[in-house]
């Protein structure tokens, strides 16, 4: 069967029709290194993916130049270089390969993300904001979250307001670190997460912001972090970090990357919203004059 199936594309090769492989065979390589771009794009693997054709260019002049013991030696040097490639770039190439494997006809299958729990999300964020109270909550997508889950609090909780809202409040055994979502579930919170190493980020980012941007790094996931500072409200997603969003700019970001149900704009639903967000701050306030009345 095998060779039944390369006589039939070598017959197509050499057929009247097979001119159309040369087209082809240059788009597929066109996609391959456009994709291998936007993956590396705002990274510092653009400058190394820079200094590696600065090499390969000198040697070639050294080559030409006739400078024998230069061109050995950088022989010698681009022989580790794909090595060097795998350590360097692991999280890229496995958000690269993660990524080609969510191409595949089991990603139609994926549950999305309740439109609850976005709702929920958005209006503890934005609590907690207000309140400028410090938080950060990394929502899984695709690419699973096991390993980070282990290192905190198992909690295996329905998404709610107020679970969100307490489990960040000080002087809680949970504030500290991070609450995992994960299948439309709390799964884990005070949770640890890697730092990134970015260089040029800006020293106005804490410990949470960099986690944040950490943990979005080495995986698909979206992380809401809330800043205690200045109580905005910041998004991660694939390394990268967009600040003080409001309301309305978190829900339709969150919507738009978890693939939850479509946003709604009628003027029922944004009162219903109004009234829960206004009842909810009143239980704020008054857990907030009951621990000032306990302190």
């Amino acid at each position: 069967m095998d060779w039944g199936i390369v006589e039939l594309i070598q017959q197509f090769h050499s057929g009247p029709y097979g001119w159309i492989l040369v087209p082809l065979d240059l788009l597929v390589l066109a996609f391959i290194i456009y994709h291998v771009l936007l993956l590396i794009r705002g990274t510092r693997a653009v400058q190394m993916f820079l200094g590696i054709i600065f090499l390969l260019a000198f040697s070639w002049v050294a080559k030409i130049a006739g400078m024998a013991t230069v061109g050995r030696v950088l022989d010698n040097l681009l022989f580790y270089i794909p090595f060097a490639i795998i350590v360097i770039f692991q999280n890229t190439i496995r958000r690269a390969l993660a990524n080609l494997g969510g191409i595949s006809l089991l990603r139609r299958f994926h549950p999305v993300q309740p439109a609850r729990l976005i709702d929920e999300v958005t209006l503890a964020a934005q609590s907690l904001a207000q309140r400028k109270i410090g938080a950060l909550i990394v929502i899984e997508r695709e690419e699973g979250l096991r390993h980070f889950v282990e290192t905190g609090i198992l909690v295996d909780a329905v998404v709610s307001y107020d679970l969100l809202v307490n489990l960040f409040m000080p002087r809680t055994p949970l504030h500290d670190g991070a609450v995992i979502i994960a299948d439309g579930r709390i799964r884990a919170a005070s949770t640890f997460l890697p730092l990134t190493a970015h260089p040029s980020l800006s020293r106005d980012f804490g410990t949470r912001h960099r986690a944040a941007i950490g943990v979005t790094e080495e995986t698909d996931a979206l992380a809401v972090v809330v800043s205690e500072e200045r109580g905005e409200v910041s998004v991660a997603l694939q390394g990268r970090i967009y600040r003080d969003m409001d309301d309305k700019a978190l829900r339709a970001f969150l919507h738009r990357h978890l693939k939850g149900r479509d946003p709604v704009d009628s003027e029922t639903e944004a009162e219903n919203k109004e009234e829960r967000q206004e009842g909810r701050d009143t239980t704020l306030n008054a857990t907030a004059v009951k621990e000032a009345h306990e302190s």
